[in-house]
């Protein structure tokens, strides 16, 4: 089965001085105008009026006019209008309560990036022109595109390292679903091992962070010793931004092979409902949290099985994985982390981190099974989880 997928390719380029220039110049005109238009909204808000995409535009072609603003006109229009887009689509995500309030971007902090869509680039026999521009990028094509598709959309980006990339999104025709399987497995997250299958395998966690830990530590002592704002310290700040995109490749790299591989291998791919964001308030464990990326892990996980017609379950985060017994099923009543290796009355002896991950695929059977959301089991009586019930069930 074939699935239409929207899709970005990214690559690195790298730009001649007038390209630089010029989208050196769009980058500001793009933050100036999102935050000129956010200031209008808020201050229209406050105000108890609603102002929308349509009134935002009208704005920019009257900004355009006057004697001040009137170096908006000299880059192209589409990627303004495009933060206009984006600005809309911020408040949407706000008053549907599924974002903060949107905030002013800034020049130092902020992302560095435009996005041009059809009539403002041209895509022609392997070579990209923006518009504004006389000559093409000259993009590292690390891979090509599908076979006779072009780009909708053209998003030109630079990091904080100072690296070029262009990151073009169509539709990818090559994306099939995988042959159906009966394979079904449990994963569960951890730090000494990245992940541990129901399997029994266990996934080294690279500790990306670590390698280049004296490093970068190095740098931003350097960096720390710099006056603000002068160019021996934009030189260090970029020193510190090469190794920080250093380890992040490192470890995208890694995920993607790993979350690849799981998804090919499996039909259906059980993790637990980890809340990251409250787990790296310990600041005994922050770092190596923040370094195993469990989050960037899921969110490659779930597309991925999106694509290749995969079905991904998250069982409650406060699913006692680790303290339950696989074998009989026996609720331990506490368990210290630095237990790796514990017995149950049963006489199973259980490695912590595979039993979770048995426990995890039980528990997505069980919601696959009778729909129902995995709890932690209740200590009153006739409290059972979603997988004691499909066991029940299944008894005569």
């Amino acid at each position: 089965m074939t699935t239409h997928v929207k899709r970005a390719y990214r690559y690195r380029f790298y730009p001649t001085d007038a390209q630089t220039a010029e989208l050196s110049r769009t980058f500001g005109c793009v933050r100036k105008v999102y935050n000129m238009a956010l200031a209008a909204r808020t201050e229209a808000w406050t105000r108890q009026e609603r102002v929308n995409y349509h009134q935002t535009s009208a704005m920019l072609t009257a900004w355009k006019k006057t004697e001040e603003l009137a170096y908006l006109s000299e880059v192209s229009s589409v990627p303004l209008q495009q933060a206009l887009r984006h600005l809309q689509t911020a408040f949407a995500n706000f008053f549907g309560k599924r974002a903060k309030y949107p905030r002013f971007k800034s020049r130092k902090k902020s992302r560095r990036s435009a996005e041009y869509t059809t009539s403002a680039f041209r895509f022609r026999d392997g070579e990209l022109r923006l518009a504004k521009m006389s000559e093409p990028l000259c993009i590292v094509w690390s891979r090509p595109l599908p076979e006779g598709v072009s780009p909708s959309t053209v998003t030109v980006s630079q990091d904080a390292a100072g690296r070029w990339f262009v990151s073009m999104l169509c539709d990818d025709p090559g994306i099939r679903h995988l042959p159906a399987t009966d394979v079904a497995v449990g994963i569960d997250a951890g730090l000494d091992h990245l992940l541990t299958l129901s399997t029994g395998e266990k996934i080294t966690n690279p500790r990306h962070e670590r390698r280049d830990r004296a490093v970068l530590a190095k740098a931003q002592r350097r960096l720390a010793k710099k006056e603000n704002g002068s160019a021996n310290g934009v030189k260090a700040r970029r020193k510190v931004a090469r190794i920080h995109a250093r380890i992040a490749d490192r470890r995208r790299d890694s995920l993607h092979q790993i979350t690849t591989r799981l998804v090919r291998e499996n039909q259906t791919l059980v993790i637990e409902d980890l809340s990251v964001r409250n787990m790296v308030k310990n600041r005994k464990l922050a770092r190596v949290i923040s370094d195993a990326a469990w989050s960037e892990f899921r969110s490659m996980l779930e597309y991925k099985a999106n694509w290749y017609g995969r079905e991904v379950i998250a069982v409650d985060r406060w699913f006692p994985s680790s303290k339950l017994c696989s074998a009989c099923g026996t609720l331990q009543d506490k368990m210290l982390l630095n237990v790796r290796t514990w017995t149950c009355g049963c006489g199973a002896t259980h490695d912590r981190d595979v039993n979770a991950a048995k426990n995890l695929l039980a528990a997505g059977r069980a919601v696959a099974a009778c729909g129902a959301g995995v709890r932690p089991q209740r200590s009153s009586p006739g409290g059972q989880s979603a997988m004691k019930q499909e066991v029940s069930r299944r008894e005569p």
